[in-house]
Formats: structure tokens, sequence, C-alpha cells
């Protein structure tokens, strides 16, 4: 299966370096950081554009691969 990327906008901050985010499709989802943004201590903040690599089972869910 093929996973969808696409961008979007952190809009909170929730526990357990998860976060709500907003796709430019108008969508909000549940994203969670991976873990190369883990191990070098990436930081996101509310307002942060970051790219997300969709679930391809629940497209409510994600995990962000980069900050832009």
């Amino acid at each position: 299966m093929k996973k969808e990327i696409v961008e979007g906008i952190v809009i909170e901050n929730l526990p357990d370096t998860t976060f709500k985010v907003k796709l430019s499709t108008g969508q909000e989802i549940f994203a969670y950081l991976s873990g190369k943004m883990r191990v070098n201590y990436i930081k996101i903040v509310p307002g942060d554009e970051v790219i997300v690599e969709l679930s391809p089972y629940d497209k409510s869910k994600g995990r962000i691969i980069r900050r832009k």
C-alpha cells in the first residue's frame, strides 16, 4: 500500500508527542512525531508547517515526518 504525503499546520499539542494537524485539504487529523524527529530532538510548536504521512488504513491519523 502506498502512503499518502500531505502538508499541514500544527493546531494543538497533545500528550505523548501527538499533535492535532490541519491539512491543506481542510481535514483535521491526529499525528504523532516520527522516531527520527524524536532522536534528533526536533521541536514542534503550534503554527509550524509540517509534512505528514497519512495512514493507509485510517485517514484520520498520520505521522509527522518533517518540519518546514
